[in-house]
């Protein structure tokens, strides 16, 4: 399977970049700014935008550069300052607002930020209207008429928002109490940092250790993190905790691990919460969406609860749109995004580990005994830079080598190999019975987009 991204700036999760280089310079940034404020404008005579952020050093400019554009067009601009992407999605539904932006590049590097747009119902925007916002912003990004950015005022943050927030967890999981668990979670020194210490606190958490809560604007994600979640595991295990969390930079998924030193992906997370949903009557149609990089495990082990699992392209916009096609109550992917549209509108790392806390107390097992029948197929992930993004298909080498693949593993494995909506990266998955085979197929397809399409 291939997919491609015709887009020019957005991607699968809004638009992204090395913080100053195209297209997050100054000039595309304000660009982005006025075209948003005119597609709002379209409807709302006076509309008004929420603002959050990570912690990256450059998010405060790219704030001042974007309020900047939207002011232009009469466009009210507020800040909850640094907090979560779901957050925002929250805020903006909940309060009022027309728009939410956030500013962050989640799991990337600091040196890399982003630009996340919801509508004021607190989803996505829709492929189509960011489509529609290229050609103006492009337009006016070409005139490099944007202000610099050191004369522009900081956006004033409003952080009693993020009591709102916090409460709004909290009433998602009413007889949730922390009391008696021993928990380590990793805020990866991104937004969960400004949210996670009141949150766990307020739940009775006095046995919640939180790890990487001191972001200096260039450690976010800095080996630790979504992409570290073996470093939780260890800490579990070291400090014998019930439960590990570990969350990306804007903390709109999580990673669990357990007692043993083991790692529990959203693969894990779906099944148990699946589980517990249909136990409860609340799972519409006995049907969970995942993506196609969920592993084949997970469908057998669901199948065995009698429920149903979909798959739809990797992107939580795209597993969302499958989901409220299908009437679905939860969906999800293996990188931990985990969506209950019955609770929110968007992934949200804090209230997946709510959603599990309050699982486990209910149940009185441990994650390892309710995900002990997870039986997981050999998978392995390979990330290829490239130079440019050609349909891999219309290569003959890489198409080849995908050939051999599926027709070896046939229905003992599967093939994925796709672009990254966020980096200029190919990723090939195998997935297999035989870990030699799945090794060797990943190796050569790898390979081959190397050399035809290598950066």
């Amino acid at each position: 399977m291939t997919a491609t991204n015709a887009r020019t700036l957005f991607g699968t999760d809004g638009i992204r970049a090395v913080a100053g280089k195209f297209p997050l310079d100054a000039n595309t940034i304000f660009a982005c700014g006025l075209a948003l404020g005119h597609s709002l404008r379209k409807t709302a005579a006076e509309p008004k935008v929420i603002f959050g952020r990570d912690t990256r050093e450059s998010s405060p400019w790219i704030a001042a550069t974007l309020a900047a554009g939207l002011r232009e067009t009469g466009t009210r601009v507020e800040s909850a300052g640094v907090i979560t992407t779901p957050a925002v999605a929250f805020l903006a539904r909940t309060h009022g607002f027309q728009a939410g932006v956030v500013i962050s590049a989640s799991h990337n590097p600091w040196a890399d930020n982003g630009i996340k747009l919801f509508g004021g119902d607190g989803f996505k925007l829709a492929d189509a209207v960011e489509l529609a916002m290229e050609d103006e912003i492009l337009h006016h990004a070409s005139q490099g008429d944007a202000p610099d950015p050191a004369t522009l005022p900081a956006v004033e943050d409003n952080v009693a928002l993020q009591q709102d927030y916090i409460q709004f967890l909290i009433d998602c999981v009413p007889s949730l109490s922390l009391a008696g668990l021993r928990i380590v979670a990793d805020c990866a020194n991104g937004a969960a940092a400004a949210v996670a210490p009141e949150l766990f606190r307020r739940l009775g958490g006095s046995n919640v250790e939180l790890l990487n809560i001191a972001p200096d604007g260039r450690n976010i994600n800095l080996n630790c993190g979504a992409l570290h979640p073996t470093n939780v595991a260890t800490e579990v295990k070291l400090r014998g905790a019930d439960l590990g969390l570990t969350f990306d930079g804007d903390a709109d998924r999580c990673m669990l691990s357990g007692s043993r030193n083991n790692v529990i992906n959203g693969d894990a997370i779906l099944l148990v919460v699946a589980r517990d949903l249909k136990a409860r009557g609340l799972l519409t149609g006995d049907l969970v969406v995942a993506t196609t990089m969920s592993n084949m495990g997970l469908e057998a082990a669901l199948k065995r609860s009698g429920i149903r699992m979909l798959r739809a392209p990797v992107g939580d916009r795209y597993v969302l749109e499958e989901m409220l096609k299908q009437n679905a109550a939860l969906g999800g992917e293996q990188s931990g995004h985990i969506l209950l549209p019955h609770l929110a509108t968007t992934g949200d790392g804090l209230l997946t580990s709510l959603v599990v806390l309050d699982l486990i107390a209910r149940s009185g097992k441990s994650i390892e005994e309710l995900t002990a029948d997870l039986k997981v197929f050999p998978q392995v992930i390979v990330n290829v830079k490239v130079r440019e993004r050609k349909p891999l298909q219309s290569i003959p080498a890489v198409a080849a080598a995908i050939r051999a693949a599926e027709k070896q593993l046939k229905d003992s494995g599967r093939v994925v190999i796709r672009y990254s909506g966020t980096e200029a990266l190919a990723r090939v998955m195998i997935e297999a019975e035989s870990e030699e085979a799945m090794r060797r197929h990943a190796g050569a397809i790898a390979d081959a987009i190397r050399i035809e399409l290598g950066a």
